[in-house]
């Protein structure tokens, strides 16, 4: 089984093909006092999870990210796997670029350089996880990996 490894700002996916990088411009989000609430959450959490139908797992190890995920972000269904698909494309190709730019981008943010396969069906719950992963990050360190504004 591949896996992601998710954790405070550490991404890693056991993909074997690089993807190259793009810019993005930053933006304020207005954060509900709800959202802030499940920010400061420290309560350690750790979101396991597997598709079914592929060979693929994503690990998230971040404080507050589960209780975020259940409380805030949209149920799943709510996006399509292809639009969840090519979200996470730009954010991983963003991500991708800061962690080559330490000097640039926070390292305690940007550690690790994830490998995400355009060709590769990781399955609906890999890519929902992900997904709402990047968000998560984006609304809660304030940053902006991609030209759409972080929305739940």
């Amino acid at each position: 089984m591949r896996t992601l490894l998710v954790g405070s700002g550490i991404l890693l996916m056991l993909v074997f093909l690089s993807v190259s990088s793009c810019g993005s411009s930053q933006k304020s989000v207005t954060i509900s006092e709800e959202e802030a609430v499940a920010f400061k959450n420290q309560e350690a959490d750790t979101v396991s999870i597997s598709d079914p139908d592929s060979k693929y797992e994503i690990i998230i190890i971040e404080p507050g990210f589960n209780f975020w995920l259940n409380s805030i972000a949209r149920p799943r269904g709510y996006y399509s796997q292809s639009f969840l698909e090519n979200r996470n494309r730009i954010y991983v190709i963003e991500w991708n670029n800061r962690v080559m730019m330490p000097n640039r981008y926070n390292s305690l943010l940007y550690e690790l350089r994830i490998n995400y396969d355009p060709n590769v069906d990781y399955g609906y719950e890999v890519n929902y996880k992900l997904y709402y992963y990047f968000i998560y990050f984006q609304r809660k360190y304030r940053q902006r990996l991609g030209p759409f504004i972080p929305r739940i």
